[in-house]
């Protein structure tokens, strides 16, 4: 999985996309997504390493079926708040 943090002046927003997803773009019912190496590309970690780092910022953007598991079994999402974009899971969150 890949993880990336963004400061911005109010907040930190971990973006965390599967790895294999990286690059790719996805479209379904008037929805795309593209997973941005700019945006998403940061380093590679484990399910433990991801789940510490959710817990340190404000806003989640996650892109995948493992990224958003994880998130779930934290529970930092939830399953009724993952959308579905040419078969591929995105959930975004504040955290707070």
């Amino acid at each position: 999985m890949y993880v990336k943090i963004h400061r911005m002046p109010s907040d930190v927003m971990l973006a965390a996309c599967d790895k294999e997803l990286l690059g790719q773009s996805f479209a379904g019912e008037g929805t795309r997504i593209t997973v941005a190496e700019a945006f998403y590309g940061g380093e590679i970690v484990d399910a433990p390493t991801l789940a510490e780092r959710m817990k340190s910022v404000s806003i989640l953007n996650l892109v995948g079926e493992r990224v958003i598991a994880v998130a779930i079994a934290e529970g930092m999402v939830s399953e009724e708040n993952v959308i579905v974009i040419g078969g591929v899971k995105h959930a975004q969150a504040v955290v707070l």
